[in-house]
């Protein structure tokens, strides 16, 4: 089919990314109608047909009724530029409903999860540009099943971005404070050591009921596991060390044997 003739039918349908039946249809309602004919006398869709083919496309995606598009399409007082106008206005409108929309989405997710409340982006910009957003789902997975995640998915899950800010600024004294009574050489089990220990096991404790054994076995974590090594010792130099000790040694004054502590 030489092209000056125009497009057949279904190379058309092909080239739009609508079926055969659906361009027969909008001709019949007078919607597109193929402008051209072969040499042979086919019906055959002229560029400016397929044009059109694309503005009824674009309404069509924006919701509006084929009725209400031949409308619109028709009117003499509205040039091709005021429809493109008009329809890049229509769907800017609409991708921004639809980002609403997967932010709304994301939210009732995370809500039937329990727990945070914030989106990945979020917990950036409240945590800082190192924290990771997976080690919420890592932390969901190993912990999910024991009754502390079903404490903190209950006390976290009604908490606004403001209310995690505060928590964030919260976390951040009290690593200043560590990391100064390091510094300053802070014996570990004496009263000032003990009084910080006591407040990083309130920071737990203010997402699940966080014994003086169970704080324990989290401190072990401190000089066992790479990444909380390198954390702490961020901060001040030893610093995993030093609050493991510190942890360690409050417990014992409150009755914990830390060489026995268990998870309870």
């Amino acid at each position: 089919m030489p092209e000056q003739d125009g497009l057949t039918v279904g190379r058309t349908a092909t080239l739009v990314g609508v079926s055969v039946k659906t361009l027969h249809h909008w001709d019949a309602v007078g919607l597109v109608r193929p402008s051209g004919r072969t040499r042979s006398g086919y019906r055959v869709y002229s560029a400016e047909d397929i044009a059109r083919l694309h503005r009824v496309l674009v309404y069509r995606e924006l919701g509006f009724p084929l009725s209400e598009i031949g409308r619109l399409l028709d009117d003499p007082a509205v040039d091709a530029h005021t429809h493109l106008t008009r329809q890049r206005r229509e769907l800017r409108d609409r991708i921004a409903r639809l980002e609403h929309m997967v932010s709304a989405v994301d939210r009732m997710a995370a809500a039937t999860r329990g727990g945070m409340q914030l989106t990945a982006e979020e917990q950036v910009a409240i945590f800082g540009a190192d924290w990771n957003p997976e080690w919420v789902d890592e932390a969901a997975e190993q912990w999910g099943d024991t009754k502390q995640w079903a404490e903190y998915r209950e006390r976290t899950t009604d908490l606004t971005p403001q209310d995690w800010r505060e928590a964030a600024a919260e976390h951040e004294t009290l690593h200043a404070d560590l990391a100064a009574a390091r510094k300053a050489g802070v014996e570990p089990g004496s009263a000032e050591a003990n009084a910080l220990a006591e407040r990083h096991r309130a920071t737990l404790s203010k997402y699940f009921d966080c014994s003086h054994s169970m704080q324990v076995c989290i401190a072990r974590k401190f000089v066992e596991e790479p990444g909380y090594t390198e954390y702490y010792n961020a901060l001040a130099p030893g610093l995993a060390t030093w609050l493991r000790d510190a942890i360690f040694a409050n417990a014992a004054a409150h009755g914990v044997d830390p060489d026995t502590a268990v998870w309870e």
